[in-house]
């Protein structure tokens, strides 16, 4: 028998390969992560707005670079405190939407924002309907839930968009820090959060810390392609209030010298507390603040006291709060 191929069989069998060949691409581009550069913004829940841009500009020194009005209101709904031409703080004029925690998300900048749509929904994550862009700021966006349920949201920013348009200003020499050096927030199902940072956005783990021998107390892990990291806080029991543990990291040279920055401030008298130095499990100073909320914002310095990286704990994790 014999079999003739036609110019059309011949037309059909090549159209039937490129298609498969097609969808092969097709798949393997939507599974390549696009690169996460760092740390683009973490947002609060604040309960008295003056106070809180208080706290951030006259105390901090940091200005304000954007503000968005409600919808039914000429009321800030949120205020935006720029950090550096790359990376602000956004305070949500608002109830928290899952108190006792006043976080309301973590946001990663990424060179990619499609790219990255298409890695997290290869990977079964449902991207938040309605995201995409920010109309207000410019910036493009998408949204996820982390396991314990926290609102991560991916960045590209765009040339018309808040970061770009406001690039060069709003950048005062009172700032007492020009970097946001990590985000700390609490984890209660280690292996699960790593799974979801480690594993699939590809963050890498750094070091380990326990506040005791028995326990591991803390997990840094460094954004993939940047300096940034974020800190798992970790616990056995869910503390009353989060904001201690939900904390925002500042990087500074000099903590002593913050210090005495802050204390020559008029600001200071109302801050009303005494702002103590102390030495870190992980051999760094730092200077704990709190906003008017008791939401902690850190001041540390990159370089350990002895310059030696502080060994690793090998404590084990406490359980899991869920499974």
């Amino acid at each position: 028998m014999r079999i003739i191929i036609t110019d059309h069989t011949r037309t059909l069998v090549i159209a039937l390969l490129l298609h498969g060949l097609t969808a092969i691409f097709a798949q393997n581009a939507a599974s390549t992560r696009p690169k996460i550069t760092g740390i683009s913004n973490v947002g609060y829940f604040v309960s008295d707005l003056s106070q809180a841009l208080y706290f951030w500009h006259d105390f901090l020194g940091f200005d304000e670079s954007l503000a968005l009005k409600k919808t039914d209101s000429q009321d800030v709904r949120i205020a935006f405190i720029k950090i550096n031409d790359h990376q602000h703080i956004e305070l949500f004029n608002e109830a928290p939407s899952h108190p006792p925690s006043k976080m309301s998300h973590l946001c990663f900048t990424v060179d990619d924002i499609e790219e990255m749509r298409a890695y997290l929904r290869s990977k079964g994550f449902e991207i938040n309907p309605g995201n995409g862009a920010k109309p207000t700021t410019g910036d493009k966006t998408i949204e996820i839930k982390d396991p314990d349920g926290m609102l991560v949201e991916f960045a590209q920013n765009m040339p018309g968009g808040m970061e770009a348009m406001t690039a060069g200003r709003f950048l005062p020499e009172t700032r007492i820090a020009k970097d946001i050096y990590h985000v700390g927030f609490l984890v209660g199902n280690s292996e699960r959060s790593l799974a979801f940072y480690r594993d699939v956005l590809g963050f890498k783990e750094t070091w380990r810390g326990s506040a005791t021998p028995e326990e591991l107390s803390w997990i840094n892990l460094q954004v993939p392609d940047g300096n940034d990291y974020i800190e798992f806080m970790l616990y056995r029991t869910l503390p009353q209030t989060f904001g201690a543990s939900n904390h925002l990291s500042l990087v500074v040279p000099d903590a002593l010298k913050s210090i005495a920055i802050l204390e020559a401030r008029p600001a200071y008298k109302s801050y009303g507390e005494p702002i103590k130095v102390h030495v870190g499990k992980n051999g760094k100073r730092q200077v704990n603040l709190y906003d008017p909320d008791g939401t902690r914002v850190e001041l540390m310095e990159a370089r350990t006291v002895d310059g030696k990286t502080a060994a690793p704990s090998t404590a084990p994790p406490p359980p899991a709060s869920h499974p």
